[in-house]
């Protein structure tokens, strides 16, 4: 029995707008979602308070989705500081093929639903 997914693999990366970035984000900053995990470049870092507002989109970003999905189309989330002008923008990459067994040891439900 087949029990592959597919999702994207993910860029975010900070964008700037014509307000100064004040949390120490530098445009360019990157990080990419593989799979589960987050991969930071070499000597990267990134701030926890963006990540806290970015992380909980990553999921749905990495899934297909239906052509009228909000999801699909709005890709930019402004930092969590209101005085912060940075932008950090999500960027599907190519797809990876997972496995169902791979990722969990729960059961699939029956008819893969």
């Amino acid at each position: 029995m087949d029990d592959s997914f597919t999702l994207y693999n993910l860029k975010v990366e900070v964008t700037a707008t014509d307000r100064p970035m004040v949390c120490g984000h530098k445009e360019g900053d990157y990080f990419l979602v593989i799979g589960e995990d987050l991969v930071f470049p070499e000597h990267g870092s990134f701030s926890m308070y963006a990540l806290s507002a970015i992380l909980p989109l990553l999921p749905a970003k990495q899934r297909l989705l239906q052509a009228n999905d909000w999801m699909l189309s709005d890709s930019k989330i402004a930092c969590p500081d209101p005085n912060c002008g940075a932008v950090f923008k999500i960027t599907r990459l190519e797809t990876q093929k997972f496995r169902h067994s791979q990722c969990t040891v729960e059961r699939r439900p029956e008819g893969g639903s």
